[in-house]
């Protein structure tokens, strides 16, 4: 065993609107572990730096710990006595930006690395999936670049399959200073929708996945223009409405929840990201919102271990 190894995940954005459940694109911010093990006590510690100062939950219950326990579990493994995981992070927490999906993949990423166990990325991407329960935030997180994530028939678990984003697209994202759980999102959704609105969602996401890979306008408008979930969750989001008018306004073909919010992410041609963005914060901060804005020129990779 290794005295360390060190991993970084990327931050994710899913469902672009009518992608719900089922699209990611990895994003350029990172969680970045660094795991050691030494000593004959049953420990572990966790350091935390950066945006994950301000959690405080115990180590035991750290997504980060619980997918190291996971891969060890899965490879038939014993986590190691005097663990310490010291972790890093520029992903905004709570904020719709994938950082449960990275500190479960970097869990078990690092175990993977420091304990030599024989999991691959598929391996992986199912374990995590299954553990912290978004799929279309773990599979870019392990894979990188945008993906389609559905359920396999048995036993073949997840199918996980790259997406095209045309290289004339910029995804802009805009950070709130305000949080939303995950778990408050999901309890808005309704049980059954009508099968009118399931045929319609059916044809935004095609339009969803066609439009970005062909930087198709009005398929682009029509994705982000979302029916199954952004519809109940807007209201979560004060300044939803104004934020992303402001978005398209200034030059993106749409805007819409990332993930289940707060950010909300745009898409637009390069030349006027910077624009897009800025407009964004100034409609978040008309309402007394701060709020910072970055974009994303290109999907990042997946997860790397050394």
């Amino acid at each position: 065993m290794p005295a360390s190894v060190s991993v970084r995940v990327p931050g994710t954005t899913s469902n672009l609107g009518a992608g719900f459940d089922c699209v990611g694109v990895a994003v350029e911010r990172w969680l970045r572990v660094t795991a050691r093990a030494h000593g004959a006590a049953a420990t572990v510690a966790i350091e935390r730096h950066g945006t994950l100062r301000a959690l405080d939950s115990p180590p035991d219950a750290d997504l980060l710990y619980r997918g190291f326990v996971a891969a060890c579990r899965q490879a038939g493994r014993d986590v190691p006595a005097g663990l310490v995981l010291v972790a890093d992070s520029d992903i905004p927490v709570a904020r719709g930006l994938g950082s449960s999906a990275a500190a479960t993949v970097a869990g078990a990423a690092a175990a993977t690395a420091l304990l030599a166990l024989a999991l691959d990325r598929d391996a992986l991407a199912a374990l995590c999936a299954e553990l912290e329960g978004h799929a279309d935030n773990v599979a870019p997180a392990v894979y990188g670049g945008a993906t389609l994530v559905l359920p396999g028939p048995p036993p073949h678990g997840l199918i996980v399959t790259p997406l095209v984003i045309h290289e004339s697209l910029v995804l802009v994202f805009a950070v709130p200073d305000f949080t939303v759980e995950t778990k408050r999102a999901r309890a808005v959704l309704p049980a059954t929708v009508r099968h009118a609105q399931a045929v319609c969602a059916a044809a935004k996401g095609a339009a969803l996945v066609h439009g970005l890979a062909h930087a198709d306008p009005r398929l682009l408008a029509a994705g982000f223009d979302d029916v199954l979930h952004v519809p109940f969750r807007r209201a979560l989001i004060p300044g939803y409405d104004d934020v992303t008018a402001a978005a398209r306004a200034a030059g993106a073909f749409g805007a819409t929840l990332s993930g289940s919010g707060p950010t909300l992410v745009a898409v637009t041609r390069p030349g006027k990201a910077t624009t897009v963005g800025q407009a964004m914060v100034r409609a978040w901060r008309a309402r007394g919102i701060a709020a910072e804005s970055f974009h994303a020129a290109r999907p990042a990779a997946g997860y790397e271990s050394d």
